[in-house]
């Protein structure tokens, strides 16, 4: 098979190898609800998904509905969300969406990202996770994952999530772009690591322009 030329091509054999690597595309955040995973996405920022499913249980038990987070005592939830980072500034984000849906929302998370992005502590990011996973609706969440591999296997050359959200959607089907964001994430994390590249062991070594092996050298 000859190998894509065009960022658009490899993109489209990225997604394709990757979904026979991880045929369930994933998120790796403990929730039971749109809701949930509103919140655990909001603690995720500057933060592990391990650690946020240690903090998520005792958090969701105390305050399971945007009503009883809304009236949650900043204090008690900061002492909870504490080893999240940046406490005291998610303790005000998480408080503020909760009293915005229930005053512009009923209640109810929206599904449209651009309502989504209206709500504190929540971006374009967190907003396309909420679509994509809860709603299983189209949507391509950019985090460093995304953006460290879409650069070193050459699919963009940008560096601002936005417009490589952008360019990603051009290449892919709206129904693949929430896995596609999910299976290059999981990638990222047990092959593709910042640092330590395992390139011995990869799926994409062949097409990707930032291998460390020799060229002509097989995967291990």
């Amino acid at each position: 098979m000859a190998k894509p030329r065009t960022p658009k091509g490899r993109t489209v054999e990225v997604g394709r190898r990757l979904a026979e690597e991880y045929p369930e595309a994933i998120c790796e955040l403990d929730h039971s609800n749109s809701f949930e995973l509103l919140v655990a996405t909001i603690l995720s920022a500057q933060c592990t998904d391990a650690r946020v499913n240690m903090v998520t249980p005792e958090l969701f038990r105390r305050y399971p509905t945007p009503i009883d987070l809304a009236a949650a005592n900043p204090a008690e939830v900061e002492v909870l969300i504490r080893s999240t980072g940046f406490y005291q500034n998610k303790t005000r984000n998480l408080l503020g969406m909760a009293h915005a849906l229930l005053d512009r929302f009923g209640g109810e998370v929206p599904t449209d990202l651009d309502e989504l992005v209206t709500l504190p502590g929540v971006g374009r990011k967190t907003g396309n996770v909420v679509r994509s996973v809860a709603f299983g609706l189209p949507g391509l969440p950019v985090d460093t994952h995304v953006g460290r591999l879409s650069k070193r296997l050459g699919l963009t050359v940008e560096d601002d999530p936005v417009k490589v959200e952008h360019e990603l959607n051009s290449y892919l089907r709206p129904r693949e772009w929430g896995d596609f964001s999910l299976r290059m994430i999981l990638h990222g994390r047990r092959v593709c690591d910042a640092k330590n590249p395992k390139c011995g062991v990869c799926a994409l070594e062949d097409i990707c322009p930032s291998s460390r092996l020799p060229r002509g050298r097989s995967r291990i």
